[in-house]
């Protein structure tokens, strides 16, 4: 038996003999070129230990490329390459967070489990991850095309603080821009305080209503409440006029500051963002009521403050879980028909802390 083949163009052909001796096939094969030149045509196949190595070979010489690389910009640039560390790094939390959550997303669905019923930790990660990822998909998008990924360092060099998220913040950054962040937020507690006297005004039960408005001015004169002066008018806050959604326009949006959301929306759409985040508030602090304030580390207890709307990068680690605690002796009591009251605390508790409480 013989089989030939002639390729078309230059004088290219293969023969394969097959000889069958004693019920065993032996095989030759042999190629032949314009050259006359007869070499042994064998066909070559890789184990998948061997392919594994080849692989891990690759691996570690693009790591020792990018170690290399590093170096040099670190030696040289030193300046572009925090940028680059960041940057590099940033993608990397992003990711681990990713991961995290979606292993978070299927216990929920596997275990039947509802977002107010998870831990603590649990649910603030879930919190923070889609803020994160609201913000963070712009710059995503950007960074997809080759060679784009120099435009995201020149946005990082230029407006750090108001197109990244904190994944691509150096610690120095993330202290400082809270800072920022917080005196935005603080610029409108007077706004907030002045619309709730206002409101306040209008209240028809006469007790109530001296007990609001005196601690209106206790606040705007400096002075940090007792929980019991909340606590005593958080009926008010259930219905007209100081319930989330009813509660004029003006106050809503001086209210959104205090989330970070913008206040340049349609008023409906205003107030539901703004109840969606306050019962979410409320749910994170019947969480962390669970799971114990004494578990948290500093990074998770500043935090907490901070996002109840403290300036927590400027105190103490003992007077930010003391604040905590009375924030959740406090939004312990309250029902999410109340949960006005507890955006309108995130000013009334931390406008004038760590000042003396008033006696």
């Amino acid at each position: 038996m013989a089989l030939f083949c002639a390729a078309v163009g230059r004088r290219f052909s293969v023969d394969l003999y097959g000889i069958r001796t004693n019920g065993v096939t032996v095989i030759h094969s042999s190629f032949t070129a314009t050259s006359g030149a007869r070499l042994p045509l064998y066909r070559h196949y890789s184990s998948p230990k061997s392919r594994l190595g080849i692989g891990l070979q690759i691996v570690s010489r693009l790591q020792g490329a990018n170690a290399k690389y590093e170096l040099f910009l670190q030696r040289y640039f030193p300046r572009f390459y925090v940028l680059y560390h960041t940057f590099t790094k940033g993608i990397q939390l992003i990711f681990q967070d990713a991961k995290e959550v979606t292993v978070i997303r299927t216990r929920m669905l596997t275990n039947s489990v509802k977002v107010q019923d998870l831990p603590y930790r649990d649910m603030e990660k879930l919190r923070q991850f889609r803020r994160d990822m609201i913000k963070a998909i712009p710059l995503l998008f950007i960074s997809i095309p080759p060679f784009a990924n120099y435009l995201v360092f020149v946005l990082m060099y230029l407006f750090p603080r108001q197109l990244l998220i904190r994944h691509f913040w150096t610690p120095q950054q993330q202290t400082e821009f809270q800072g920022v962040n917080h005196s935005h937020r603080a610029q409108h507690h007077w706004a907030v305080l002045k619309g709730l006297e206002s409101a306040g005004s209008h209240v028809k039960d006469g007790r109530l209503k001296i007990i609001l408005l005196d601690l209106c001015n206790k606040v705007q004169s400096g002075v940090h409440p007792n929980i019991s002066d909340i606590q005593v008018i958080r009926g008010l806050f259930s219905g007209a006029p100081l319930s989330i959604k009813r509660i004029n326009a003006n106050q809503m949006r001086q209210l959104c500051p205090l989330f970070f959301l913008t206040p340049r929306l349609p008023t409906p759409m205003i107030g539901t963002r703004l109840n969606s985040h306050a019962i979410e508030l409320l749910q994170l602090d019947r969480a962390l009521s669970r799971h114990g304030l004494h578990q948290l580390d500093d990074s998770e207890l500043r935090q907490a403050c901070y996002v109840r709307g403290l300036d927590s990068g400027s105190l103490s680690i003992n007077q930010c879980r003391e604040w905590l605690s009375q924030w959740l002796q406090f939004s312990s009591h309250l029902k999410e028909s109340e949960v006005s009251l507890l955006v309108h605390s995130m000013v009334l508790l931390s406008a004038n802390y760590p000042k003396p409480s008033h006696h």
